[in-house]
């Protein structure tokens, strides 16, 4: 479901499935949220080949980034798909969430 990648002491999750909905989100949010157990952690989703993600998917990324700062880590976004990315944009989220269009950006953003 997820892959969590680590670079320059940086974890990057990736996802093997298109849809981010009620039928994952717990167990996404239950994953992504155990690597914000040690304080400070730095995470970037990198959304590329996510298709679709419904209410639950987003609410899912809410809790994970209450998460994060409650644990003083930071949790930003990378390569989103347009579909995807209009959604962020109609809930706003893009207000919310550090979004970039690529890896190495986000990456840079995070020294």
């Amino acid at each position: 479901m997820i892959n969590i990648e680590r670079r320059d002491k940086i974890d990057i999750i990736t996802f093997t499935i298109d849809t981010i909905n009620a039928l994952v989100s717990d167990n996404i949010r239950d994953m992504i949220s155990k690597v914000f157990e040690n304080g400070n952690s730095r995470v970037i989703i990198d959304l590329s080949g996510v298709k679709y993600i419904d209410s639950s998917g987003f609410g899912c990324f809410l809790s994970i980034l209450r998460t994060a700062r409650n644990n003083y880590g930071v949790i930003k976004f990378a390569k989103i798909e347009p579909a995807v990315m209009d959604v962020f944009m109609t809930l706003h989220l893009n207000t919310v969430f550090e979004i970039y269009d690529n890896l190495d950006e986000c990456m840079r953003s995070m020294k």
